[in-house]
């Protein structure tokens, strides 16, 4: 038998205490079977200021009280309706799926990218060659093409929300058109990585805490979210190690990345005892307190990584004499580069890395430095052409000159 399509009812209610808000009622049969009609409240009038954005609000729940209608042969859904069904199933605050920083990147991109170029259109209408052609033509606001790396997360959300229509069956399976779009993640321009004297004149041009952030960050490999979200509580000083529990992003606290990700991380007794000495001279120093509290917010938060980056550890950079492109994930990068150039094991620095594969330690993370490169290809050189001492004799003589013409 097949089931009515249920659009419902959008209302805008009165309050005594508060701005009004929007309802939306629908009906539905209750586990005995019976009609029975339902309302749920949207949000405020200041939330959604008119009809539409209220509407449009109410399209991911619609799609989810229809689901098993939208089983049924009938109207096509559109990429939009299904882009506010993923959003309100997987992308809410209360589902755990992903992190804060993964649900605020993955609906930037659903709304500056996806839904004004495909929302018109019936998911059974997107084809691979036409997502392929948009990709290639996305473009920054300045005019500049976008990254390949962007552009490939991008392919990669559009892939998961067909994934999404599939499960709930509103597309059989095998039906997901972008698995097949081929899009490079090639970067434009290799990731920086600082040489040892290079972190030496950083640490000299930083002083107090700024200093202290540097050297923990390119010795631990922390994360910038992880390295913020340090409380002195994290920090075992006993036993030499820090206990990474948490992230922070635009200061909203969550989990870390992955589970991998929550492996305590080793201290140098060197390292540890600058932490120990900001312990000592920091107003922030109870267990509860940020590391890196910023006296601004009282201690209520830690710094702003990016205004850190701007105002403090880019000038320091430039004062050193260094001419690279630092940013937080740059000290990350040194820290896994200068691990394999040690000759350390592979298993060893992806532990230290805290990454899920030792494949993504090596090939995104680690560099060979030019100098380990150069002795490598001596050592090649030296067995192919030994010391005058070890040389044999020539296998050949030339009596004379040989004419090549």
């Amino acid at each position: 038998m097949r089931q009515r399509y249920q659009r419902g009812c959008l209302r805008r209610t009165t309050r005594k205490a508060g701005p009004d808000r929007w309802e939306y009622l629908w009906r539905e049969n209750d586990v005995t079977g019976k009609r029975v009609r339902r309302t749920t409240v949207i949000g405020t009038v200041q939330q959604y200021p008119t009809r539409d954005l209220a509407q449009a609000a109410v399209n991911g729940l619609r799609m989810q009280i229809n689901q098993d209608r939208l089983r049924q042969p009938g109207p096509d859904i559109l990429v939009a309706n299904l882009v506010d069904h993923y959003v309100q199933t997987e992308l809410s605050e209360e589902i755990g799926w992903h992190s804060h920083a993964t649900r605020i990147v993955y609906r930037q991109f659903l709304k500056r990218w996806i839904r004004p170029h495909w929302g018109t259109v019936s998911v059974c209408s997107v084809r691979t060659i036409a997502v392929e052609h948009w990709l290639r033509g996305l473009q920054r606001a300045d005019g500049t093409p976008l990254a390949n790396a962007t552009k490939a997360k991008i392919r990669n959300l559009l892939s998961v929300l067909f994934n999404h229509a599939i499960r709930y069956e509103w597309l059989g399976q095998g039906g997901n058109p972008i698995s097949l779009v081929r899009q490079s993640a090639k970067r434009m321009r290799i990731p920086e990585v600082l040489e040892p004297s290079e972190i030496q004149s950083l640490l000299l041009q930083l002083k107090s805490c700024f200093r202290l952030m540097v050297l923990l960050d390119v010795t631990t490999g922390l994360r910038r979210s992880e390295l913020f979200a340090l409380k002195w509580s994290d920090v075992d000083f006993s036993n030499m190690r820090l206990d990474v529990s948490r992230s922070i992003y635009l200061r909203h606290v969550g989990d870390c990345k992955t589970e991998a990700s929550r492996k305590p991380v080793p201290l140098d007794e060197r390292v540890a005892a600058d932490l120990w000495l900001w312990k000592e001279t920091s107003r922030f120093r109870q267990p509860d307190d940020w590391i890196f509290a910023s006296p601004r917010t009282m201690g209520k938060h830690p710094f702003w990584p990016d205004a850190l980056l701007q105002k403090i550890i880019r000038p320091a950079a430039l004062r050193a004499g260094i001419d690279k492109k630092i940013g937080w994930h740059t000290f990350r990068h040194t820290f896994s580069t200068l691990l394999i150039a040690n000759g350390e094991n592979v298993k060893v620095v992806q532990e230290l890395m805290r990454h899920a594969s030792s494949r993504c330690t090596l090939e995104v993370y680690s560099q060979a430095r030019i100098l380990a490169k150069c002795h490598a290809q001596q050592r090649v050189v030296q067995m192919i052409l030994p010391t005058e001492a070890d040389a044999p004799e020539p296998l050949v003589r030339c009596e004379s000159p040989i004419d090549i013409r």
